[in-house]
């Protein structure tokens, strides 16, 4: 936000000699100008996570109180009626059995030290003992022939590649620790120090994640390619990480089921376009309001709770009638929809549709005749291009022109109301940035992204972090049943 230039001396002074009305146009123009960096600031404070995009963690210690768009349930918190609770349950066979004999007489003082037991009271204790690192040595015979005095050797297994190394499951606790849980270097090497008396290099860790990534790149290109051609719904979204002190942008392309990772030096088309997923994909995209989107010739779909807060923000800053009407509109929409998915509809009926379509228009004009487009008179002397709009206004265009984005949710059940799978599948990556502060290298960057793509995959399938990465060192790493390898 540039600062704004106050008038000086000379041009109070020539004002002043010009008459009345050439000093009330001077200093008007100068308040107006400082009541628009006012508004502005003001707005900027008024922002939250819970009226804009802006993260929970910069709100800092004036936290807004909760307020949650979506309704309460009737439900009462804590397990429902009919769930399965879980809890430690003994088992029928244990690996040890630990006697504690009766010497004496509790009441009488009488030694039982002989006496036979007419039962037991048990109790089990689940623990895990204490885990050393143990060494495997490897020998491979080497024989001379009898016959042509040649010599032959055994193999060693394709893993065992040199004189001394780390094994397939010290590996992946590293990997998983470093990059699944976002504990640091230098952390993780003390974890494992203490776990196991041994002390891996920062080094040695770096080496597993990018063998990691290594191995697992080729099933997240199968990932994509599935993505591509046979999703109908994906999900889009990107985030700011430093790289090396520098901003970089963080990419995803999701489902349910398969997530894709990118990190790239711009955020826009250019990015885009070089990932290769959006210039290709076939289905609708979810995604936010970002122009970018936009330049795809795809069928898109908008995040309505970016829609939501934005109209909160202006309901507490700029209130307007057809503002809060919008609001609840939107979500008696979302609920009609729930309501008929519950009942296995496929879709709303079409006098439903129609009804809530010019409920829609007649706010959206509504609002637009409230928010008018800036006169040219207010356009300062030299200035170019189009005016600027009032926050109001921005969303009501946006909400007009892309009205069949904003609705699809309701005329295609397989659309979500929001881009929260995105959202979700971000979350954790910018936890990582929260812990590490940012990555040190492009290298160990993209070397995350490939390990995260391969785990949240693998968890969104059923298969745990640590096991997906035992199964990639192992040089079979997990794929999910209905994406096809690559050739």
């Amino acid at each position: 936000m540039s600062a704004i230039q106050l008038p000086s001396k000379k041009e109070i002074r020539a004002a002043y000699q010009e008459g009345e009305e050439a000093v009330i146009l001077l200093f008007q123009a100068t308040f107006l100008a400082l009541a628009e960096r006012i508004r502005k600031l003001e707005d900027q404070l008024a922002k939250n996570s819970r009226n804009s995009g802006k993260p929970p963690s910069s709100d800092g210690y004036d936290q807004p109180a909760p307020k949650s768009l979506r309704k309460r349930s009737r439900r009462r918190s804590g397990g429902q009626a009919g769930h399965r609770g879980e809890t430690l349950k003994a088992v029928e066979k244990p690996k040890h059995i630990k006697v504690h004999r009766v010497e004496a007489c509790g009441h009488c003082g009488r030694a039982m030290r002989r006496r036979k037991a007419i039962g037991y009271e048990k109790r089990q204790v689940f623990d895990v003992p204490p885990v050393k690192i143990e060494v495997t040595e490897h020998r491979a015979e080497i024989k001379d022939c009898p016959c042509c005095g040649k010599e032959t050797r055994g193999q060693f297994p394709s893993a065992v590649t040199k004189a001394v190394q780390y094994g397939t499951e010290i590996k992946s606790q590293m990997v998983y620790l470093n990059t699944e849980q976002h504990i640091p270097l230098e952390r993780t090497s003390d974890l494992l120090e203490e776990w196991y008396g041994h002390r891996p290099s920062e080094g040695t860790i770096v080496t597993a994640c990018a063998e990691a990534a290594q191995k697992v790149e080729p099933r997240n290109e199968a990932v994509k390619e599935h993505l591509v051609e046979h999703e109908k719904v994906a999900h889009f979204d990107e985030t700011g990480m430093m790289v090396n002190g520098v901003l970089n942008w963080l990419h995803s392309a999701s489902t349910l089921r398969l997530t894709c990772y990118a990190m790239h030096a711009k955020r826009g088309s250019l990015a885009m376009n070089e990932i290769g997923v959006l210039p290709r994909f076939q289905g609708r995209a979810v995604h936010d309001d970002l122009a970018a989107y936009f330049l795809y010739e795809l069928e898109h779909a908008l995040c309505n709770a970016h829609h939501l807060r934005t109209l909160l923000f202006l309901l507490e800053r700029y209130p307007q009638k057809w503002m809060e009407p919008l609001k609840d509109l939107l979500l008696k929409i979302k609920a009609k929809v729930e309501a008929a998915k519950e009942k296995k509809q496929t879709a709303l009926s079409v006098r439903q549709r129609n009804l809530f379509h010019q409920a829609y228009d007649r706010l959206i004009a509504q609002g637009l005749r409230a928010n008018p487009p800036p006169h040219e008179n207010s356009r300062k002397p030299g200035q170019r291009g189009q005016l600027k709009q009032g926050p109001a206004r921005n969303l009501l265009l946006r909400l007009h022109k892309h009205k069949q984005a904003v609705l699809a949710f309701m005329d295609d059940f397989n659309v979500p109301f929001d881009n929260n799978q995105a959202e979700r599948d971000l979350r954790m990556m910018k936890v990582k940035q929260k812990v590490s502060g940012g990555f040190r290298s492009t290298a160990g960057a993209q070397n995350f992204c490939q390990i995260r793509g391969y785990l949240s995959t693998a968890r969104k399938n059923g298969v745990k972090a640590l096991a997906a990465l035992r199964l990639a060192f192992a040089g079979t790493p997990f794929l999910p049943d209905f994406v096809a390898p690559l050739p």
